[in-house]
């Protein structure tokens, strides 16, 4: 049996930042992961600090272009038909979510805890010396004539509402000025030019566990099996209880599963997402690429580059359906004549989600000394250090930097 002064459930990106940030408050922290640091979704993802995101997934009208994408198995979005019953419900509350009144207020939450994870990851990679693991490289979204370009042009001017710089470019030239080597297709883009993105975001992750053990942390590995005590008691499969004044849940995909040994019933799914990572030499990519109608991206990881992205719906159990990482490098290969595609090694990850786009961050409805913070979707690295300061200062009793309503766990309850 051990104690601790807070154990944190999860040793990815989210997890650690708030084991750094409730260590930096003078708590002692245990981290405690089924698989180990930066194991799963932190391991593999884009890399991609994407602060200019402040659109939900479930926009107003999305549901009348959702069944043409989950028709296609192999599309930006899909859902296996014997997956189907058993999201349903998340799926209602997802269209729920598109309703104007939730769109409008998912917005509001999201931008304003964009802002606040922005200052505070470069607050984050500053004070802990890691400001070289940062590319401030921008990001292009591209988009194949003019039609798709009109139909872009409210969500650039939403994120312009919200403080987001941008550009928007109308002209093969004026793209290939940021990024040559571009298919032709691409007549129209928007650029972001404070666009950041991460050297390697499994390097980023084990580096600040790194920094974590050394102020005295500890990282121990063993899948939780039973929360008991109101959240202070933590057992484990081989048989070890663990002992803590506070807990906080940071499990990724695995976290509903957490939350329900405490009576908390929360509708997490997973997005799964695919990629392919390529060795040096495979193109010379000057920024972050997105192509937003085809749902995948192209960045920088290390001296390589990663393909990667798509929308699947199957929960943790299906087995992985590789074909989806073929076919976006496929679809790359067309898009960036030139790309070299031998080499690399595939991957797929859970991103966990809520229906209406937005973490739970926040107590337990019914046990005080708990915590949650998970469901960023694929923003989890790009909220991970704002969820951080957020969870740090509901541990320690410090009134949080932004209104934390739209994040609690309970808002699900009520349908309409």
């Amino acid at each position: 049996m051990g104690g601790a002064s807070v154990i944190v459930i999860g040793a990815g990106v989210v997890g650690i930042s708030t084991a750094l940030a409730l260590q930096s408050r003078g708590l002692s922290v245990v981290v405690l992961d089924r698989s180990g640091v930066a194991a799963e979704a932190s391991a593999g993802n884009a890399g991609a600090l994407a602060f200019a995101d402040i659109e939900p997934l479930a926009t107003p009208g999305i549901l009348r272009k959702a069944p043409k994408w989950l028709l296609d198995p192999l599309g930006p979005l899909s859902l296996p038909l014997g997956y189907a019953p058993k999201i349903a419900p998340w799926m209602l509350r997802f269209w729920r979510a598109s309703w104007q009144d939730r769109y409008r207020s998912g917005v509001a939450a999201q931008s304003a805890l964009m802002k606040l994870s922005r200052g505070a990851f470069l607050s984050l990679a500053q004070h802990q010396g890691l400001e070289d693991q940062l590319r401030h490289e921008g990001q292009l979204q591209l988009y194949e004539g003019a039609a798709q370009y009109r139909a872009a042009l409210k969500g650039w001017q939403l994120r312009g509402q919200h403080g987001v710089d941008y550009q928007l470019l109308d002209s093969a030239g004026a793209i290939a000025e940021i990024q040559p080597g571009l298919d032709a297709r691409f007549t129209h883009a928007g650029y972001t030019p404070g666009w950041i993105n991460l050297w390697d975001p499994k390097q980023w992750v084990e580096a600040l566990a790194e920094r974590f053990v050394q102020g005295g942390g500890r990282i121990e590995t063993g899948e939780v099996t039973a929360l008991a005590e109101g959240g202070q008691s933590v057992v484990t499969a081989d048989g070890t209880t663990r002992t803590c004044s506070h807990l906080v849940i940071c499990a990724g995909a695995w976290s509903h599963q957490l939350a329900r040994m405490l009576g908390d019933k929360i509708p997490l799914e997973t997005e799964r997402g695919y990629n392919t990572t390529l060795p040096a030499g495979a193109f010379d990519l000057k920024t972050h690429v997105t192509f937003p109608n085809h749902g995948f991206v192209v960045t920088k990881i290390g001296e390589g580059l990663r393909v990667g992205g798509a929308v699947e719906l199957a929960g943790l159990k299906r087995a992985p359906n590789y074909r989806r990482s073929e076919i976006l490098l496929e679809k790359a290969a067309r898009f960036l004549p030139g790309l070299k595609t031998t080499g690399g090694t595939q991957w797929m990850g859970f991103r966990p989600s809520c229906p209406d786009s937005l973490p739970v961050i926040g107590p337990a409805p019914k046990e005080r000394h708990v915590t949650y913070a998970f469901g960023h979707g694929h923003l989890g690295l790009t909220q991970s250090a704002g969820t951080a300061q957020l969870v740090a200062d509901l541990v320690t009793h410090v009134p949080p930097a932004i209104d934390l309503t739209p994040y609690r766990a309970n808002r699900f309850k009520t349908f309409l």
